[in-house]
């Protein structure tokens, strides 16, 4: 954590996305200190959600809770998949109801929306690309997610855009409009998507190494009236294991090249 810290700030970044598995490591009140101490704001803490396992709440309230003392953006929820089927591993009894499952999410959703609500932290629901339904998250498209969203104040449940997950949806730009209009884009995340996939959790790439065209989907994010911060999350094995410095001086050069410049 404090490396990550050090390294935004020695290359200008103003935010930083935090994972809660890395302030659980640093602990949460060094963790506070530390991002504060560096003048970085939190632009999201990820990750609530698995709401259709049974044992969902304590964690998420949880999660609630530290992202209120990291005054995060937003808490990103991912929402979980088929209940029974855990990530990595073989599949054993589970259900394969989908419809049921979706169901259980909103359900979950109006067991915490409240409790947020309370703490001011924003759930910003995260939709995948299909090929994570059966194991990670039950919504798939955009528009998926804002339905999920729509009983809720946008202050309190909202969504995200990452474009590792929607650009191959043909109504992608019609809901990013749609979010815009109900005030609920709270994230906008970049990366992309490698062909072939070289992995299926790890296969995200540097963004220009892929197939994302990413003008029109900023362009749209952003005539949707979204100014907060952009995030570049990518999961990939050579990236984590390259110097961190060269890593971010690519990262700033494609992002101004490829995703700012071109809105």
């Amino acid at each position: 954590m404090a490396e990550a810290v050090a390294g935004c700030v020695r290359h200008g970044l103003p935010a930083i996305g935090l994972w809660r598995q890395n302030v659980a490591e640093q602990g949460l009140d060094e963790t506070v200190r530390l991002v504060k101490d560096a003048g970085l704001r939190v632009s999201s803490l990820c990750r609530g959600g698995f709401l259709t396992a049974p044992d969902f709440e304590a964690d998420n309230r949880r999660a609630i809770d530290e992202a209120a003392a990291l005054e995060a953006a937003c808490l990103v929820m991912v929402v979980g998949g088929l209940p029974g089927v855990v990530p990595g591993e073989p599949l054993g009894e589970i259900s394969r109801d989908l419809p049921a499952a979706r169901e259980r999410v909103a359900e979950a959703l109006a067991l915490l929306a409240p409790y947020a609500a309370e703490r001011g932290v924003r759930l910003a629901l995260e939709p995948l690309h299909p090929v994570y339904c059966a194991d990670r998250a039950v919504l798939s498209t955009l528009g998926q997610a804002l339905d999920l969203a729509a009983p809720y104040a946008p202050e309190t449940v909202g969504v995200v855009i990452d474009t590792f997950h929607v650009w191959w949806d043909p109504q992608v730009f019609e809901q990013i409009g749609r979010a815009g209009r109900e005030g609920r884009i709270a994230s906008y995340q970049v990366c992309d998507f490698l062909s072939p996939l070289p992995d299926v959790l790890l296969g995200r790439g540097m963004m220009g190494d892929g197939v994302i065209d990413f003008g029109p989907l900023t362009g749209a994010v952003a005539a949707a009236g979204y100014a907060g911060d952009v995030e570049v999350e990518i999961f990939n094995a050579d990236v984590w294991a390259a110097d961190p410095d060269e890593v971010v001086a690519t990262m700033k050069n494609r992002f101004e090249r490829l995703v700012v410049t071109r809105v």
